[in-house]
């Protein structure tokens, strides 16, 4: 495998029958569209809590298996492990270990989640709280028996959690887990990272970090992004930011990526065929 193309969500061209009593009839409907367009991946959006019921997961999975599309799965939103107040650390364990487990059923093989907040406290502490939730999640999966990567990812504000060393440290203190790398993010947080040359020294200090692990096996998100002092505003469609992600994309295909490439820009499944198009002429 090489890098697969996809979308965050089901693509916005689906067609959907309204009055279908059929659960999850969007999702199997996205995953079919997927494979329509020539996309390999599509992440389930959990993102405002976990819709898909544990019953309604094997159609989910067989529909994925029977259109060769590979799942992946983001938590919702609402996660913070380093929150102050107890129940809500207690709520986002949860909403990581209830889409664990769903996304498991359905086939996918990752979660992605943003971890948290520093609320104004010592980096260097919020990373040890946060270290020390994720590791209690992880040792729950493995009580379950859940082989499902998980994954914190990359963030677009400075006032949260997730920079390239917090999370690659993360992964390699604990084998088990991963990291997911948003472009967009990255690029947003800074307000830099914006040459062919930063774009391939991340790369490579992935893989000089991580092995295989972190370059034969990525988990990526990509879209255009509209960000000010503090970070991400909001995403925009690939064409309309200052990301260079022809850029990107070559590095991508310079360091001979293997993984699944996710876009979640407004319009996700143009921009997903758009960066499949650039990356395969890339290869050639």
């Amino acid at each position: 495998m090489s890098l697969l193309f996809g979308t965050s969500g089901i693509p916005a061209s689906t067609a959907v029958n309204e009055s279908s009593k059929m659960p999850n009839e969007s999702t199997l409907s996205g995953i079919k569209r997927v494979a329509e367009l020539g996309l390999g991946c599509m992440e389930l959006a959990f993102v405002h809590g976990v819709y898909i019921k544990e019953a309604d997961a094997p159609a989910v999975r067989k529909t994925a298996e029977e259109n060769h599309v590979r799942l992946s799965c983001h938590a919702p939103y609402y996660i913070n492990l380093n929150a102050k107040e107890d129940q809500k650390v207690v709520m986002s364990q949860k909403y990581i270990l209830s889409s664990a487990k769903i996304a498991n059923l359905c086939g996918a093989d990752t979660v992605v989640f943003h971890a948290g907040y520093y609320l104004e406290q010592d980096p260097k502490d919020v990373y040890s709280k946060i270290r020390e939730q994720i590791k209690f999640i992880q040792d729950k999966l493995d009580e379950e028996n859940n082989p499902i990567t998980i994954r914190p990812e990359v963030s677009g504000k400075i006032s949260q959690f997730g920079t390239f060393d917090e999370l690659t440290s993360l992964a390699l203190e604990d084998p088990r887990i991963n990291i997911c790398i948003d472009f967009a993010h990255w690029h947003a947080r800074y307000g830099k990272f914006n040459s062919y040359e930063e774009f391939d020294k991340l790369l490579k200090d992935l893989h000089d970090r991580l092995g295989d692990k972190g370059t034969k096996n990525v988990h990526f998100h990509m879209s255009g992004i509209n960000y000010g002092p503090k970070g991400e505003l909001n995403h925009l469609p690939l064409r309309e930011s200052d990301l260079r992600y022809e850029e990107v994309i070559q590095a991508w295909a310079d360091n001979k990526l293997e993984g699944k490439i996710i876009c979640e820009s407004p319009i996700r499944e143009e921009d997903a065929l758009l960066l499949q198009s650039i990356y395969n002429s890339s290869m050639h």
